[in-house]
């Protein structure tokens, strides 16, 4: 399993965009056979900030990923909503094992 976590600052006025943009590529993504897992969540004290927590089943899932429709329409859609790049993190997986993801 390979976690990704994607840290996301939009501009205060994009919030709303922001959210329905990102949970219809979430949507799409958890069909993905190679997505386990795709969050989308929003900080309580800043609601400008939120952290996407995808999770792969294989280290080329990511890239597939990538390459789809939805999420290039998504990346396209928010470019200009961020106050700030995206960065990520990457993540292995220690618990639970991934049995049966």
């Amino acid at each position: 399993m390979l976690i990704v976590h994607v840290h996301a600052h939009v501009k205060p006025d994009c919030v709303e965009a922001f959210k329905e943009a990102t949970v219809e590529n979430a949507r799409n993504s958890v069909q993905e056979p190679g997505v386990a897992r795709f969050d989308v969540i929003q900080q309580a004290d800043d609601p400008a900030r939120f952290i996407l927590v995808e999770v792969y089943r294989t280290p080329e899932a990511p890239a597939q990923h990538k390459e789809t429709a939805h999420y290039q329409k998504w990346r396209d859609a928010v470019a200009p909503m961020m106050a700030e790049p995206r960065t990520s993190v990457k993540y292995a997986n220690l618990f639970p094992p991934d049995e049966g993801w």
